[in-house]
């Protein structure tokens, strides 16, 4: 073990080698110890001693994500199983069938639970085969291991913690682990972390100073620090902790710690210590599985079932009753005498016990009145829906981003076509969230011509016509599109305020935490930004003149040009002493810098309403002429900041530096303590200016909302915007318009800025409450004045986040639900992550209604979990919102085809294949109802065992899929036409009890038809022989007209009839002839031979021919009837549409998707990189829930393609491997 742990002394420790014990206190100064037991609080890690961590019995670093293991497979494979309740009633029905009292053969029920079974059980196993494999390939990955003083590669799952480990460039972290040096100069490295949240852009990494010389083996080897942190957690961007070394503590931040799953780029190798291993690191302790979501339609169905149970049980008591009422000694021929030795079952003298055992026959005798086979076919619909149709349609294929639509499940198909109220966030779903320096406010003045989307819309809302003119002067890149010659090329220096310009301008350049990559000109410099919006002000800044061109740890250079004089460039340095980091709560971020000089500054920007709140009590001139120029930028839709700074004395910062390190050493509440020491030093600062970020529309949006509110859908946007910002993107969008009549609640009112001038917290609670109280109510009383009308005026509400924090109290919620779902659209403004959960929860559970929700960032996360169904935008604020979705998708407008294309097929679908199981399970078990009452309720069956068995399982089976697969309406063109067609889905036009009533009707009617019309004119029949029928000549000719008007009968309800229908349905019958034919052939044991050469029998008698001719006429007479009659005088919405255009020839491939759109070469090569092999789920192991790996599939092919943050926990944790160069 020396290899491990280098020399044996200890720092600290005494001359003789004798530990000393002391306790670590809350001083700089520590004498590290023997090791203590481990707090419950925090968790002590030695570097590079593994006998000394050996104590704490930390875990080891090898990962498991299978769900079973040789010996637990079996017994919990088929406890999930029987976790559903249909399952759970066949696996009764078939312990009830190994009885006496079962009518049928234990083959009967049997066969098919455990054909069920198998196909489950076979494709868990093959799921979880998958999972092993991907776990040993991540387990047996190398790394480089520190060991008697040299690198040795070991296998990931030996690392321990505590080891120190070196990792390569490109390489990915095998564990969560302590950063000490790198190659790169200051001790940075940079950290790709796309696998964890989906974000390409690189971080920066920084080492504390006291280890960056710990790069080569030999110096490595002689560091012995104690690590004190938080024990493991979920929490990505947070850590706590402490480095004690040479007797020294040493704060530890995110900063430092490097998290499993990310890779090292522009980095030689970087070397650290393992603090969390395997299933403690970060990533894996966020490898939680996403809420669980059933469709609604799925619930009706458990309804459904629960009914047919009731059926069941009402006929089978009806039997034993009639069973008990029936048996007498009168019938002697029936031999009921010899009660001594006869069945309990029929025994005249217990009735009662006659009744209770037959009341079980029945059931097993009833028992597929209940289709087996039903989830398993519609579990296979949908995920073929959803990998097949969905992921495949070019409709929804964003060519700018590779990026094509994905089902992340396949469970919310149909849940598609059924949405009432849609939730969307703005920036990045509605818009581009490509943001470009606008305009911005500089000292009071304005600078900027150009005129906004935003603008031009309300110009054009007002009747004026817009024409938008570039000057030739006109600046415009990537994040710049700027246009006023007063600030570019230096010429702000004759400005009237030119100190004030350089300190905007400075205040661009220093404050922010962009990382420049590439060469040090501004025509190849690159920036890498946590947001679009820094990257667009840094771009700002460059253009300005001030060029941030390099950055370390401490430092930050500025090439800054026309300051001195005109023409003039000088580098200059500037000393980066804190960064006060950005975050939800402080919506604000703060750099301390030192000038050259020794000026000592602190830059801020954040929102509006928290910088002025810390803004010093002058220039109130200043102060109202920017709010005013704030509120102009919002209502021409920009993004708006505020920008200030404040001079600093070395006395005042030395004072409250030390206030900061302290803070930033806490191992309690860290975050908590800087964000108190944060609000020290950000006060009495000097407003600059403001800036203002143009964020455009996402091409189609308009038109898109446009759509949807024509199909019944509501949609609601929740943003964390200005009113007026929110507002006029809603007009921009068509959510709102000048027609409406517009109810604004809000927080900036002249009487509650009067309460909150007095500082009275208390008090502006209780009249914010009272406020909007009164509101709410005169709202939704005007409201019921517009609807009471009948006037064809729609209603939209605006409300702003302080007012909705009340209005979702409990006792005025109901108020605002009831005002909100009268309108027909509702804005949120300033509205928290929390909030906007909340409101999609208020009308997902209060109004019962079915919810989307669609988003693009961490943000919006809460929102996409808490409705019925979650739509992710992979966007530019990384993949938070998509990992978290059921629907992933690249542009708000797509939402056209997924909803009014593809949920209102899957909806019509799975409605139609569940109604049509429904019906041929009901009819068939009435049938041999009907014959109960010919058998003195004895339980003699009518059916054959195996005809009884197969009918769902093979007989029956294949067309139903082939509908749910391919049947459609109207087409994708017409479905987009005329979205009225969507409402359908919303008022559950299909699937009512109304619409299964009838075909509990036919399914009666068929019943009887097929059950008298066979038994009674069989009952004069003869066979060639001159014999009478039998009861298994007659049965076997019932069941071949079940079969073929079953399958028949699939055909008329079909829109759609593909080749695929034609060989289903005539394969199905074309089977039934084929089995009854062998097996009619075999000769079985003597209580088995029921239709030993009954089908040879009947197919020599014309009354066969009749029956297979007739019966089927007359069974579906009805149905055709009732068809002509429904479709003539009450047509269904897409019965009137497809009249409408009948002979129009429908263009799209029969059976396969429509794709109307040609691809250029590139788009379509941009496709086929989408089908590369493991972009399907069968890649994954994941049979109905999971898409691939598509980047990692792609890199193995040579073929670049975009990271897909899917499956955190697995491809994160992925194999690092050589990467082939891409060929031009």
């Amino acid at each position: 073990m020396a290899g491990w742990r280098g020399s044996r002394s200890r720092l600290g420790g005494d001359a003789d080698g004798t530990p000393m014990v002391e306790r670590i206190s809350s001083t700089r100064t520590v004498r590290l110890g023997r090791v203590q037991p481990q707090a419950p609080g925090h968790r002590t890690v030695f570097c590079n001693d593994r006998e000394a961590n050996a104590l704490a019995k930390f875990k080891g670093n090898s990962v498991s994500t299978t769900k079973y293991d040789v010996l637990t497979f079996l017994p919990k494979g088929l406890f999930e199983q029987f976790r559903r309740v249909a399952n759970l009633y066949f696996l009764m029905i078939s312990i009830l069938s190994c009885t006496p009292v079962s009518p049928v053969s234990p083959i009967t029920n049997v066969l098919p639970l455990t054909m069920v079974l198998l196909v489950s059980l076979i494709k868990e196993a093959w799921e979880d085969w998958k999972r092993f494999q991907n776990d040993m390939a991540i387990n047996n990955s190398s790394i480089d291991v520190l060991q008697d003083q040299k690198w040795v590669s070991v296998p990931w799952k030996k690392l321990q913690v505590g080891d120190i480990i070196r990792v390569k460039q490109d390489e990915y972290f095998p564990a969560d682990i302590l950063f000490l040096a790198s190659t790169n100069p200051d001790g940075v490295c940079y950290v790709e972390t796309a696998n964890l949240d989906g974000e390409t852009n690189l971080k920066i990494r920084k080492a504390l100073e006291k280890t960056w010389d710990f790069v080569a083996p030999d110096k490595v080897s002689e560091f012995k620090g104690e690590v004190q942190c938080e024990q493991p957690n979920n929490s990505l961007y947070t850590f706590t902790g402490n480095l004690i070394i040479q007797k020294q503590i040493l704060p530890l931040s995110p900063n430092q710690i490097l998290l499993r799953g990310c890779s090292l780029r522009n980095t030689e190798f970087i070397v650290g210590a393992v603090i969390f291993t395997g299933h403690e690191t970060k990533v894996m302790m966020n490898a939680m599985k996403i809420p669980s979501k059933r469709s609604t339609l799925e619930k009706k169905l458990d309804k459904l079932i629960l009914t047919l149970f009731c059926v069941l049980f009402c006929m089978c008591l009806l039997g034993a009753i009639g069973s008990g009422v029936f048996i007498n000694r009168k019938y002697y021929y029936l031999r009921f005498e010899n009660t001594k030795n006869s069945d309990a079952q029929f025994n005249p003298d217990n009735r009662f016990a006659v009744a209770a055992l037959t009341m079980f026959t029945l059931i097993t005798l009833y028992s597929p009145i209940i289709p087996i086979s039903l989830y398993v076919s519609v579990e296979m619909i949908k995920f073929i829906q959803s990998t097949q149709f969905i992921n495949n349609d070019l409709r929804m294929y964003h060519f700018e981003s590779n990026t094509p639509a994905s089902a992340r499940t396949s469970n919310l198909n149909e849940e598609l076509g059924q949405v009432e109220y849609i939730f969307s966030d703005k920036t990045g779903t509605l818009t581009r969230n490509l943001m470009e320096f606008f305009k911005c406010s500089i000292g009071g003045e304005i600078y900027g011509t150009g005129i906004s989307e935003i603008e031009i819309g309300t110009a054009q809302r007002n009747g004026m016509n817009v024409e938008v003119q570039k000057s030739s002067d006109a600046e415009h890149e990537k994040g710049f599109n700027f246009d006023d010659a007063r600030l570019l090329r230096g010429a702000w220096r004759n400005e009237t305020n030119p100190d004030l310009c350089k300190e905007f301008f400075r205040c661009l350049a220093i404050c922010h935490t962009v990382l420049p990559e590439g060469e040090d000109s501004p025509e190849k410099i690159r920036y890498q930004a946590a947001s679009p919006d820094e990257a667009a002000l840094v771009t700002a800044a460059k253009n300005f003149g001030f060029f941030f061109f390099k950055r370390t740890p401490t430092m930050i250079y500025v090439r800054e040009s026309h300051v001195e004089k005109m023409g003039k460039v000088d580098d200059v340095p500037y000393e980066i002493l804190n960064v006060l980091e950005f975050n939800s709560t402080r919506k604000r971020q703060s750099v301390v810098c030192r000038y050259p000089n020794g000026r000592l500054v602190l830059y801020c920007k954040g929102a509006d309403t928290v910088i002025y709140e810390r803004l010093a009590d002058r220039d109130n001139d200043l102060k109202r002429i920017s709010r005013e120029h704030l509120e102009q930028f919002g209502a021409a839709g920009l993004r708006t900041l505020c920008l200030a700074y404040r001079d600093l004395s070395s006395e005042a910062y030395e004072s409250w530096n030390e206030k900061f390190i302290q803070a930033k050493s806490s191992l309690r509440d860290r975050e908590k303590k800087l964000d108190e020491v944060a609000e020290l030093i950000e006060k009495d600062l000097v407003l600059i200016g403001c800036t203002a970020i143009e964020d455009k529309l996402q091409e189609g949006v308009p038109s898109c909302i446009e759509t949807l509110s024509k199909a019944g859908i509501k949609i609601w946007v929740l943003t964390g915007d200005k009113m007026e910002t929110a507002i006029n993107i809603a007009y921009a969008c068509k959510l709102i318009n000048n027609s409406m009549k517009q109810f604004i609640i809000s927080s900036e009112t002249d009487a509650i800025r009067e309460v909150e001038d007095r500082g009275d917290q208390v008090e502006l609670a209780r009249y914010m409450k009272e406020s909007v109280k009164n509101e709410l109510k005169k709202c939704y009383e005007e409201a019921l004045q517009y609807l009471r009308t009948a006037s064809e005026t729609k209603l939209a509400l605006v409300i702003d986040g302080k007012c909705l924090m009340y209005a979702l109290d409990p006792s005025l919620r109901v108020m605002l639900l009831n005002l909100s779902l009268n309108c027909s659209a509702v804005v949120c403004c300033r509205v928290s992550p929390l909030q906007k959960a909340q409101v999609t929860s208020l009308v997902k559970k209060g109004a019962k209604r079915i919810t989307l929700s669609i988003g693009d960032g961490a943000n919006d996360v809460s929102m996409i979990q808490a409705a019925h169904v979650g739509v992710g935008i992979s966007g530019q604020e990384g993949m938070q919102a998509v990992m978290a979705s059921d629907f992933a998708i690249a542009q708000f407008s797509f939402l056209t085809d997924l909803l009014l294309v593809h949920g209102r097929w899957s909806y019509l679908r799975i409605c139609k294949v569940v109604t049509y199981f429904f019906y041929k399970n009901l009819m068939f078990t009435l049938t041999q109802f009907w014959f109960t009452f010919h058998t003195g309720f004895s339980g003699q069956r009518f059916y054959d065992d195996w005809f009884q068995s197969l009918y769902n399982v093979i007989f029956t089976a294949s067309p139903v899929i082939v509908l749910g697969i391919f049947e459609k309406d109207v087409n994708a063109s017409l479905s987009k036409k005329y979205p009225e067609l969507y409402k359908e889905g919303i008022r559950n036009t299909f699937f009512k009890w109304r619409v299964i009533a009838i075909w509990a009707f036919f399914a009666i009617y068929q019943s009887l038809v097929f059950y008298h019309f066979v038994t009674d004119s069989s009952s004069t029949g003869m066979n060639k022989a001159g014999k009478m029928f039998g009861l298994w000549d007659v049965s076997t000719t019932a069941f071949t007209c079940v079969v073929v008007t079953v399958n028949l009968r699939l055909l008329m309800m079909s829109n759609t009839i593909t080749r695929w229908h034609h060989i289903t349905v005539g394969g199905s019958i074309l089977s039934w002839f084929l089995f009854v034919f062998i097996y009619s052939g075999i000769v079985l044991p003597k209580d088995q031979e029921n239709i030993y050469f009954v089908i040879y029998v009947l197919m020599s008698t014309l009354y066969f021919y009749l029956m297979l001719l007739l019966v089927p006429v007359a069974a579906l007479l009805c149905d055709f009837l009732y068809q002509g009659i429904q479709r003539w005088f009450f047509p269904y919405d897409y019965q009137i549409v497809q009249e409408i255009h009948r002979h129009e020839p429908d263009s799209s491939t029969v059976g396969l998707l429509e794709i109307g759109n040609k691809l250029t070469p590139d788009e379509a090569r941009s496709y086929a990189i989408m089908q590369l092999p493991g972009q399907k789920s069968k890649h994954t192991g994941f049979a109905f829930d999971s898409p691939g790996y598509e980047s990692f599939f792609a890199s193995q092919a040579g073929v670049f393609v975009p990271q897909k943050a899917w499956d955190v926990a697995r491809r994160a944790s992925m194999r690092s491997r050589p990467k082939t160069p891409r060929k031009n």
